[in-house]
Parts: C-alpha cells; sequence; structure tokens
C-alpha cells in the first residue's frame, strides 16, 4: 500500500469524529492505472445516514449563528492546509482517480480557491433596509443559512466538486452530509481531516463513503429538516433526485451532464484555437463535463484544424499518472473505457476516419488512446452523446446559422467554446448559443469567481462566483410598522 494512502482517513465521518460503518462493512478502492487494490473504505448504511442527518440537525442552530468572520476564518485557514499539502493530496488522487500528477496538482489548486473565495464572501452577505413606498413602515430583508445540506460529488473531480460545494455551505452557516463518488472516496475524506484541523465544528461536516448510493441518500431526503440537495452527476440520475426532493419541496442545485460544442471561425486564430481544443477536450483525461464533446470546425479551416489537432493529441504520452512526462491517465474504470470503445467504433462504422489513436493499448490499466476522428457523420452518437473520454470528433460548417444550428441541436446546455477575431461574430454568436457559460478563445471556464451551471438538460444553480452562497440562502422578509 502507498504510504500516504496508508495514512489516510478511511472511515465515516460523524459527529466530528471518524468512525466504522454500523455494521462494519467496508469496500475496496482501487487505482485504475494498474488495476491494484490500494485500501479498504468504510461503507456507510441507512443507519449512518440518519446518525448524520441527527449530527447536522444538531449543529444547525450554533452553527448559523456562528460570527461570519469566525467561518471566514475556518476556510481560509484550509485553504491555507490544502496548500501546504498540495503534493500529498494530489498524489492521493492520482491513485485513486488515475489524472496525471501535474492536473492533480492543478486541481488542488482549484479546489483550495474556493475555500479562499467563500472566506470572503461569509463576511459579505447582504440584506437592505428601505422605507416603503406608501411611507407608514420600513421593509427589512435578510438573508439566512437553508439549513442542513446533502452534497453529493462525483468521481472525476474529488477534491474541487467538493470544495466548490463545502465552501459557500459553510460560508452560509449550513451543516452538511456529503457523499462523495464510490470511486473516489479517499480524497474527500482527507479533505475532512484538513477542515477538522482548521477547527470546522462538529456536527457541521458529516462524510458517508457507500457502495450504494440511494441506501444513505433515500433516508436522508425523506427527513424534511433536510433542507437542500448539491448534486453533481448525470442528467439522468438529476432527474430521479428531483422527484425524491418533491414530497419535502427541498431547494436544489443540480450540476448536470453536458455535450460541449467547441467552435472554429474560418477567421480564428488557429493555433490558439488548437491549443484551446486540447485544454477543452483533454481536461482529466476528457472525464469532465465541460470537455469539448464535438468540434465544429468551418468548412474551408477544417482539414488543417484536423490535421494539428491529430499532430498534438498524437504526440501526447499515455501512462500511469505518477509517471513523470505522462499528459494522459487512465479512465477511471473499465465500464467508462468500454462505453468510448463503443462510441468510436458506431462513429467509424458510419464512415469517421480515425486520424490518430483509436485503441485501447495493452497491459492493465483502464487506457485509452488520444483520438481524433474526421468526416464524422451527423447521426453518430458521439455527436449526441457524452463521451467522457479522449476522443475529439471533428465535423464540419458551412456558415454562422450551421454553426449555431449544430451546436444547439443537443438537450444539454452547460457551456460552448468559441473561436473567432471577429468581436461582432463573437458576441452575435456567443449570445445565441444555449448554454449556461461560453469560452471566448479560451479552453478553459472553471473559475472559482465565477458562476458555474448550465441551462436545459444540463440542471440549474451556480456554483462558485457571488452567486454560489445564494443557493445557501433563504431570503427573509420583515415587514415593519411605525406610527
Amino acid at each position: 500500500m502507498n504510504t500516504l494512502i496508508d495514512k489516510a482517513p478511511k472511515q465515516l465521518y460523524l459527529d466530528g469524529r471518524f468512525a466504522d460503518a454500523t455494521d462494519g462493512l467496508t469496500f475496496g478502492v482501487h487505482d485504475p492505472g494498474d488495476e491494484q487494490w490500494l485500501c479498504d473504505v468504510a461503507d456507510a448504511r441507512p443507519t449512518d445516514a440518519r446518525r448524520a442527518v441527527e449530527a447536522a440537525v444538531r449543529a444547525q442552530e450554533d452553527w448559523a449563528t456562528t460570527a461570519p468572520r469566525q467561518r471566514a476564518e475556518i476556510l481560509r485557514r484550509a485553504w491555507e492546509l490544502i496548500t501546504e499539502r498540495t503534493e500529498d493530496l494530489a498524489t492521493v488522487m492520482t491513485l485513486e482517480m488515475g489524472k496525471s500528477l501535474p492536473e492533480s496538482r492543478a486541481e488542488v489548486t482549484y479546489a483550495a480557491e474556493f475555500f479562499r473565495w467563500f472566506a470572503e464572501e461569509a463576511v459579505r452577505i447582504d440584506g437592505r433596509y428601505t422605507r416603503s413606498p406608501a411611507g407608514g413602515g420600513r421593509t427589512i430583508v435578510t438573508k439566512q443559512a437553508v439549513g442542513p445540506c446533502l452534497l453529493i460529488t462525483p468521481w472525476n473531480f474529488p477534491l474541487a466538486m467538493g470544495t466548490r460545494k463545502i465552501g459557500p455551505a459553510i460560508a452560509a452557516g449550513c451543516t452538511m452530509i456529503v457523499k462523495p463518488a464510490r470511486l473516489t472516496p479517499i480524497s474527500m475524506l482527507g479533505l475532512v481531516a484538513l477542515l477538522e484541523e482548521a477547527g470546522l465544528p462538529a456536527g457541521v461536516l458529516n462524510v458517508l463513503p457507500s457502495t450504494s448510493a440511494s441506501r444513505v441518500v433515500d433516508p436522508i431526503l425523506a427527513d424534511a429538516r433536510v433542507r437542500k440537495l448539491s448534486f453533481t452527476g448525470s442528467t439522468e440520475v438529476g432527474r430521479d433526485l428531483v422527484r425524491r426532493c418533491a414530497p419535502n419541496l427541498q431547494r436544489m442545485s443540480m450540476e448536470l451532464g453536458g455535450n460541449a460544442p467547441f467552435l472554429v471561425f474560418s477567421d480564428a486564430d488557429l493555433d490558439a484555437a488548437v491549443r484551446g481544443a486540447v485544454t477543452a477536450k483533454l481536461r482529466n483525461n476528457g472525464e469532465s463535463c465541460v470537455a469539448a464533446n464535438r468540434f465544429h470546425v468551418a468548412e474551408p479551416v477544417a482539414e488543417e484544424f484536423t490535421r494539428r489537432l491529430t499532430e498534438e493529441l498524437g504526440s501526447l504520452r499515455v501512462g500511469h499518472g505518477l509517471t513523470d512526462g505522462v499528459s494522459v491517465g487512465p479512465l477511471v474504470s473499465i465500464e467508462q473505457r468500454d462505453k468510448v470503445v463503443e462510441l468510436v467504433a458506431d462513429a467509424t462504422d458510419q464512415g469517421a476516419r480515425v486520424t490518430t489513436g483509436g485503441s485501447t493499448p495493452g497491459g492493465t490499466g483502464f487506457f485509452y488512446s488520444p483520438t481524433v476522428l474526421a468526416d464524422v457523420p451527423g447521426q453518430a452518437r458521439i455527436l449526441r452523446e457524452e463521451v467522457f473520454g479522449p476522443v475529439a470528433p471533428v465535423t464540419t460548417f458551412s456558415d454562422e446559422e450551421d454553426a449555431l444550428r449544430q451546436a444547439n441541436d443537443t438537450e444539454f446546455g452547460l457551456v460552448a467554446y468559441l473561436y473567432t477575431r471577429d468581436l461582432e461574430r463573437a458576441v452575435r454568436v456567443g449570445e445565441r448559443l444555449r448554454t449556461g457559460m461560453v469560452g471566448l478563445n479560451t479552453g478553459l471556464v472553471s473559475n472559482a469567481a465565477a458562476p458555474f451551471g448550465g441551462v436545459k438538460a444540463s440542471g440549474f444553480g451556480r456554483e462558485g462566483g457571488a452567486e454560489g452562497i445564494d443557493e445557501y440562502l433563504d431570503t427573509r422578509y420583515l415587514a415593519l410598522a411605525l406610527s
């Protein structure tokens, strides 16, 4: 066992203590780079979920009335601790999730930034005091913590998707129950230990790793004292969770699937567009909801763009994430790799050309070669389904209207990327893309200081930015009558 994995917490975290699951059951966590067992982690049961709810409810009132500055200082200290221990956290992340070590380091930095950002937002929760229009009274508006929250995080960004939810909840004065992904629980448990060290009181944060999400989520959402759900994951699961929240009318934030178009117009800087394409496609090995999923390129530059993108992706080194010089690590599981294989096969069966990659290297680990597909037909599944792997399908468009038609022809609406040197076109097209975010001449949109989220089947609610803390606050109005 790796020394860092050996030292990492592996139990549930309930009411300020690490504890075994009710019946002592555990589940194994494996390294997708070599398929080796890393450790066993406590497997939460419904009884543990109810214990977590009780702990969060008990802590809620005191935590909500804790001074905003005190909550901010805890977040600030946690940011410092994460920053100090970047290398250890990044190594653990690479082992359990697969991304290359440089990319894991970047995620740790990104994750820490949410704590620094929301430390600053904690002391800026505002309201207003105004005179009533009729003149006889006053209107007092305040914002208060929603209450206990359930936060469900995904496997692809096991630290950053945690801090993006936990940071604003702490800042707003909400207690939490976190259900981390079954494939990547160790990063979250390590984060809990740092928050405890930073001074987070018992009961404010409770963590329930489990092999069965429904086993722990159902009893939590069935309790009307839990007032909010924040979920990052697939649209299919998100729809089911919306139904489960309906009986108690719990507030929801849903960051769901994506199918990001990457538009390259004929006047684009092709060097910049290719660099941006590599960034937008291969972040996290392509296993990202904001990864560019389909490349729509203007006909006059499509051949040259494809050639350059092929050269770039074909030159990348694939291997275990801890190996020096590796740019692309394994996919998280054999199921994920099999889906990529299936989508590429469907595209090539319908006439798409593989210009690089298109294969699974031999040996252990769930690897797939960085791949470019040219001449992808419009009916190919890979243009409609989220590939979640290092595959770039390229198709062409004839004019601006055709580009917008293809880009918007999806139920999803998380992010789009747009490359052009024409300012008017940038504004015109950017405003007509039906997505929650647009990357203009950049392949990277994630920013702790900006609102992250989508429209349509990509969900609702925003994380990050000034908007992020509002998701954890209720607005209250006090009518004051004056004689």
